[in-house]
């Protein structure tokens, strides 16, 4: 290990996510892949092997994406066991030829239609939360991005609102589980609530086999039932696990960051303002600049040369998507916000190659929708002065707690 390695290694946070930018931006200079001895993976920070790594699957395993980082403890694994949680992965963490198999079912019933037709239903959402701002001063997050996203995906999985709260708590625990450092005590209290998640997955499934509705787990039952059988119930309920979790709680965070950064720089939201259709470019730019899924894993199935760095077999690999989406060798200034910039769809935020997010269609629409609804109802939005901006101490979902706003009555 050289020295610039071993210092970039040392200076290395993985829970730090609030200005996690500069380290990053050192690193790609200095030491772009090193190895974290206390996190046990190599750090990848380049949008060039990033993108290599998401494009070998045979070579860098998607295997690893669904564990927990950290080892649980025994009392958790028992929390597990006993309330009978089963979930591998939806589709993250599965490998061909399953991922294939589960892939091509949702494909059935997650069709751009679906898609569509929840345009309306959002942009009336918006618009009763947006009705709700008072008083010159909102805090989007609590007044908009927290629930908006679960409201949508509660309306594609047919689920009650009031069941939002619920939800919202189960995939805070997801990501304290499986991302976060949480002690002994928090460990089993997020264990029993990934319990009541996976049970109200599992219920929502049994209920449609019962009684079909119009929503995608019905629309998963009626290929069922039509004869196509190639998953199984059991399957189905990680799916809407998975998705419950990866289509509201990143979208959540890709909202509030974004609308936090066209704020930051104001001459954005003006221009969106005077011109809505820069507005689908605006969307691509957030993704790159502010992406909610800040890292990823993978995992080394042979040895293999990656960015001059030798690697091992069974080499974890913790993927700096936030500092690739930054690498000045794709992206001009790749550390400024630029709503004008001409290959921002580029981005590594929903992944590359046939792990290319599901949902990336649906958290556009919503992204879109909110901007032409907020563009239009408060063009002299503005950050509120004197805030601070607090991010939940994670290796993976990244977003503000709250982004205080004000505009003119």
């Amino acid at each position: 290990m050289t020295q610039a390695t071993s210092s970039i290694a040392e200076e290395f946070d993985p829970f730090e996510l609030a200005d996690p930018f500069p380290f990053y931006g050192k690193a790609r200079q200095q030491a772009p892949i090193f190895y974290h001895e206390e996190l046990g993976y190599w750090v990848v920070t380049r949008y060039e092997e990033v993108k290599a790594v998401f494009k070998d699957l045979e070579t860098f395993s998607s295997a690893i994406s669904g564990t927990p980082m950290q080892q649980p403890s025994p009392e958790v694994k028992k929390i597990l066991r006993d309330g009978g949680f089963k979930v591998y992965s939806g589709l993250s963490g599965r490998m061909p030829p399953d991922h294939t198999r589960i892939r091509s079912f949702i494909n059935k019933a997650f069709t751009p239609q679906r898609i569509r037709a929840l345009e309306a239903p959002i942009r009336n959402r918006v618009k009763e939360l947006l009705g709700q701002f008072s008083g010159g001063r909102a805090d989007i997050v609590r007044q908009l991005t927290y629930d908006l996203p679960a409201l949508v995906l509660f309306m594609l999985l047919g689920i009650p609102d009031e069941d939002v709260a619920d939800v919202k708590t189960w995939a805070f625990s997801r990501i304290a589980l499986q991302w976060g450092d949480a002690s002994g005590e928090d460990q089993a209290h997020h264990a029993h609530n990934l319990v009541k998640y996976w049970r109200y997955c599992n219920e929502l499934i049994d209920k449609r086999f019962e009684n079909l509705q119009d929503d995608l787990p019905s629309d998963l039952v009626r290929i069922y039932n039509a004869g196509d059988q190639t998953i199984t119930r059991e399957e189905m309920a990680t799916v809407c696990y998975t998705m419950l979790f990866a289509g509201h709680e990143t979208t959540s965070h890709m909202l509030a960051e974004g609308i936090k950064t066209l704020l930051t720089n104001r001459e954005s939201w003006e221009a969106i303002c005077a011109d809505p259709s820069l507005i689908l470019n605006t969307i691509e730019e957030m993704l790159r600049y502010c992406p909610s899924i800040f890292t990823w894993r993978r995992i080394t199935t042979r040895p293999v040369i990656l960015g001059g760095v030798e690697l091992p077999e069974n080499a974890p690999l913790l993927l700096a998507i936030g500092s690739a989406n930054r690498d000045e060798q794709p992206f001009t200034h790749g550390e400024a916000f630029d709503i004008h910039r001409f290959n921002a769809k580029d981005h590594m935020t929903l992944g590359h190659g046939v792990k290319y997010c599901l949902g990336g269609p649906l958290a556009r629409q919503e992204g879109r929708v909110v901007l032409e609804e907020m563009t239009s109802r408060f063009p002299s939005l503005r950050l509120a002065s004197n805030q601070s901006f607090e991010y939940f101490p994670n290796m993976m979902a990244r977003g503000p707690k709250h982004v205080w706003v004000e505009w003119d009555e």
